[in-house]
């Protein structure tokens, strides 16, 4: 075994020294916390790795399927430069009004653009809309039974050099598991072996957080 389990005081310390926060995030990240659905959110750490991501592509076109209250698209907002922007897709109004205040009170509001409806409807329409091939970096964390559907739409949103993100692709070790088979669990080993077999990506399905499998869309 090559992985390190994390005790607190090793998360603390790796925390200590990755998060370089931001008033605005820790605020959005403790009224989410409070929410009973708020082990969605992102954690810090890998909130900081996205913004590396940002900086080593240089990256200005950020979509997002799955918004929750915000806080992966405030992270990124910020990281973007002045004439970067994030499109992000979500179907809960109460979720996203907490977000659009969090962006407002950053002052990143007008660098977001909030799509609310189905992501698929979304997805698709940015694609009649002739937005194939203009994003740098896609973020896929929404319903796990539909990620291999995000997944085809996203890769075709993306430039090539591009990068798809796909969050909690370790689903708290129940993919591992045969004995689970549930519409969720299923969505995540489909989509995990489907990037796996891509010969159009170069990918690596790395332990951060809950899973984050990284997927490089080749030129």
């Amino acid at each position: 075994m090559k992985l390190l389990p994390v005790t607190e005081d090793l998360y603390s310390y790796l925390v200590g020294v990755t998060v370089k926060d931001h008033p605005a995030l820790a605020a959005l990240r403790e009224e989410t916390s409070a929410m009973p659905a708020g082990g969605m959110q992102i954690a810090a750490e890998q909130g900081q790795f996205m913004q590396l991501l940002v900086h080593l592509l240089q990256a200005r076109h950020y979509l997002e399927v799955g918004c929750f209250t915000g806080y992966s698209s405030l992270v990124m907002a910020m990281a973007l430069p002045a004439n970067g922007h994030v499109t992000t897709c979500d179907v809960s109004r109460e979720w996203t009004d907490v977000a659009r205040r969090h962006w407002q009170s950053a002052g990143v509001a007008d660098k977001i653009t909030l799509k609310l409806g189905p992501a698929v409807d979304s997805l698709r329409q940015m694609l009649a809309d002739g937005r194939a091939d203009s994003f740098d970096i896609a973020f896929i964390d929404a319903d796990k039974d539909n990620y291999p559907t995000y997944y085809d739409l996203c890769f075709e949103l993306v430039r090539p050099g591009g990068l798809i993100l796909i969050d909690n692709t370790l689903w708290g070790g129940q993919v591992a598991d045969p004995t689970v088979t549930d519409a969720d669990t299923e969505g995540i080993r489909i989509v995990n072996q489907r990037a796996f077999e891509d010969d159009r990506v170069d990918s690596c399905l790395l332990p951060l957080s809950d899973g984050l499998h990284v997927c490089h869309k080749r030129r």
